[in-house]
């Protein structure tokens, strides 16, 4: 019996090759991060040729600092009402953030411990001396970061809605987004569609930045020259010594007691990891603002295999409560004060002023500047005559940033899956395989199509799976 045509193209179907996958795009964000480390170098080569003409160039890196600052609200409320709204059970929500604030406060500890140590030990202070052109600067520092607990808590609360979105605070962000994110939890079925509008608006903002991101250099270049126009050679020089011991301090508690964590808990080599955000730590050197970051830690987080709720409440939180870059700060530049004014402060002094400045400083998350506003505050409400000192830090201060806002990441990046793990809703098999190249991450959109996929799979306590489908 003769074969039909149908049966013949069957047998040639079976037996063909299948189809070659089509090649995959090129990565083009690759030459965008050059182009930023180039930026960096004309932007350090134009500040020592011409300071005056890069001091007018600050406007530039400012306003691309906006542009990514912009994004971060809208950001932050779409991730913690995906990742809140999809949980079925509030406690659970608790449970996370709990666990994110016990660790972020005794890691404060640490770092002021840290801190202490090392400032005790190197008196980067001695020597200096302070002259009246410095005086007035502290005050100024301090009047601009006056503020108490009451005003602070209050301050979370927005005007309206809509203002915590207009004013670009943090924490108002994410309380109105806990309260969005537990009423669709309350409506069940009924709020699927709007929890998958709000997975639509969350891409649509993610887009945006990755277009904003291709100002990169532009933004870098300008930042950089400003700072080293404004600073030149003199003060790094007269200030290398704390410098360099905070520049120390900060390495060794980023490697000692971040990398012991994340090998112990999550089994997870750190400088596995760093490289992994290796692009977000350009873009932070570059800006001096580690909230030039948070959305794109946000997304590769989650991309990691980091669970939604997990990701959604830990990040937030700790770019206002796990800023273990500024407790270190505020100790060395405290003990560099004292040293230099010849006032040396008694270790129950110094526990003191570091135990108030940490409640002080929650809020004040990486955005440059706002560490010295801390620092100037605390010395005025501790010990007033040492706020004619913080003068003399003011010339170092964006480099210090820099390494303040590099720290502060890598603390919630190492927080985020810690705690994850600590909860069960990390996907292990998936961190192996991201870490090892396997799964790159999407520059281009900055999430991921099948999210939801990877993120269903995370185990749940209860059973249940994050986010129901439409």
């Amino acid at each position: 019996m003769m074969p039909t045509t149908s049966s013949r193209r069957a047998a040639v179907a079976s037996t063909a090759p299948a189809p070659a996958a089509p090649p995959a795009k090129r990565d083009r964000t690759h030459y965008l991060y050059i182009a930023v480390i180039v930026a960096v170098a004309l932007g350090i080569a134009v500040g020592f040729i011409a300071p005056d003409f890069a001091k007018e160039l600050k406007p530039i890196g400012t306003g691309f600092v906006s542009l990514i600052k912009m994004m971060i609200s809208p950001i932050i409320f779409c991730t913690i009402v995906l990742g809140v709204g999809s949980v079925r059970k509030a406690a659970q929500v608790g449970k996370v953030g709990g666990l994110a604030l016990g660790y972020f406060i005794a890691m404060s500890f640490v770092a002021l411990a840290i801190g202490l140590v090392v400032g005790n030990i190197i008196h980067p202070g001695s020597g200096m001396h302070l002259t009246e052109a410095v005086k007035g600067v502290g005050h100024t520092q301090a009047q601009a970061a006056a503020e108490g607990p009451v005003d602070f808590l209050l301050g979370i609360i927005p005007t309206t809605f809509v203002s915590a979105f207009t004013e670009g605070q943090v924490l108002q962000t994410l309380l109105i987004a806990l309260l969005a994110g537990f009423a669709l939890q309350a409506m069940g079925r009924t709020g699927e569609p709007v929890l998958r509008g709000v997975e639509y608006i969350q891409k649509l903002v993610f887009r945006i930045l990755g277009m904003i991101m291709w100002a990169a250099p532009v933004g870098a270049f300008g930042a950089m020259a400003a700072v080293i126009g404004e600073t030149g050679m003199d003060a790094l020089k007269a200030l290398g010594t704390i410098m360099l011991g905070f520049y120390v301090t900060c390495f060794l508690f980023i490697v000692i007691v971040l990398g012991t964590l994340t090998k112990l808990v999550a089994k997870v080599n750190l400088f596995q990891l760093l490289k992994y955000l290796g692009r977000e730590f350009l873009l932070i050197v570059s800006t001096s603002s580690s909230e030039s970051a948070l959305p794109r830690l946000i997304a590769k987080m989650e991309h990691l295999g980091v669970s939604r709720p997990v990701v959604g409440i830990t990040v937030p939180t700790g770019y206002s409560f796990n800023l273990d870059g500024t407790m270190i700060y505020l100790t060395m530049a405290s003990l560099f004060i004292a040293d230099a004014m010849d006032q040396p402060m008694s270790i129950g002094q110094q526990i003191g002023l570091l135990l108030f400045m940490m409640v002080a400083s929650k809020g004040a998350a990486g955005v440059s500047g706002s560490g010295i506003a801390v620092l100037a505050s605390g010395l005025q409400s501790h010990k007033p005559a040492l706020v004619d000192g913080v003068g003399l830090i003011i010339g170092i201060d964006r480099f210090m940033s820099e390494a303040r806002a590099v720290t502060n990441f890598a603390g919630n990046a190492v927080a985020t899956l810690l705690i994850g793990t600590w909860t069960g809703e990390v996907d292990k098999e998936r961190v192996d395989r991201v870490l090892a190249g396997e799964l790159p991450f999407d520059e281009k959109t900055l999430l991921d199509e099948d999210s939801d996929e990877h993120l269903d799979g995370v185990p749940e306590q209860g059973g249940e799976k994050e986010l129901a489908k439409a």
